[in-house]
């Protein structure tokens, strides 16, 4: 799939520096070798030909990128293909503002993270509602306790809240209507970023981080008729950037993109954040 035009200011960026690479290379050697005339027309046409080649080796290069690593205020962040619940340390999971685990493909689809998670890998669903419900920093989160809702829990977490459940970090993404459909304003989205960085820079203790790409599945921005898996990542990437949060070596940032929205990423683009190309 072509994510990277052809022309892209980015690109050509990237092969002219290879260009000066090569030129500097061919600067040397002619200093020692003299070519011949009757060689030079189909030596010009060679190089021609090896610099349109390499200018395609690398758009196909940058097309075929799957994963990138950045250094973002002296931390390293890496954006690549996966699974969550196959990365090491910390994970994160999004909840809704309830931190419900009723999974009945109402509340909570199956088919979603949320549901993979609890279903698979909560043993003590009980248990998990307790913590919840009696955690003390959960607590000083809770904005309204809503007994109007027919189903679900009646706590209602400020967004950004994460509770530690072991390994999993369960964080109050998404706001639920009255339907029990996820949704978000963009003021909520960028609030809960915030919020959510700061929490996460409470309770990392040295430990590496993994992300999904948090909204990409069912939630609806009200504001938005669409907005792109693309323009999420990088709204992630520049909270990180703002948070000012530092990982030290060797514990990092991982921003795990599913499989199944691999084609909607433009990886290179992200390679270039730190040239003064990219922005959100």
């Amino acid at each position: 799939m072509i994510k990277v035009k052809l022309f892209d200011r980015a690109l050509i960026k990237e092969y002219f520096a290879v260009l000066s690479f090569i030129s500097i290379i061919f600067s040397f050697i002619s200093i020692f070798i003299n070519i011949p005339d009757n060689y030079k027309l189909g030596t010009s046409v060679c190089l021609i030909l090896s610099f349109i080649i390499i200018y395609i080796v690398l758009w196909v290069k940058a097309n075929s990128l799957n994963k990138v690593r950045l250094k973002i205020n002296n931390s390293v962040v890496n954006v690549k293909i996966g699974d969550i619940f196959n990365e090491s340390d910390f994970k994160v999971i999004a909840f809704n503002e309830y931190f419900d685990t009723l999974v009945d493909n109402k509340v909570i689809s199956e088919k979603t993270l949320n549901g993979i998670y609890i279903n698979k890998l909560v043993d003590n669903l009980e248990m998990l509602d307790k913590s919840i419900d009696i955690d003390e920093h959960c607590n000083e989160k809770i904005v309204e306790i809503n007994n109007s809702r027919k189903s679900g829990k009646k706590k209602k977490y400020r967004l950004g809240t994460i509770f530690q459940y072991n390994d999993y970090l369960l964080t109050a993404f998404s706001k639920f209507d009255k339907d029990n459909r996820a949704y978000l304003y963009m003021s909520d989205y960028i609030n809960f970023l915030i919020n959510f960085w700061n929490e996460v820079d409470i309770i990392y203790a040295g430990r590496s981080i993994s992300i999904p790409l948090l909204g990409s599945g069912i939630t609806r921005f009200k504001e938005y008729n669409m907005i792109s898996e693309q323009e999420l990542l990088e709204l992630l990437i520049w909270s990180f950037k703002v948070s000012k949060i530092k990982f030290t070596y060797p514990s990092q940032v991982v921003i795990v993109i599913h499989e199944s929205i691999k084609d909607k990423i433009n990886f290179f683009k992200l390679k270039n954040i730190d040239n003064g190309l990219w922005k959100v």
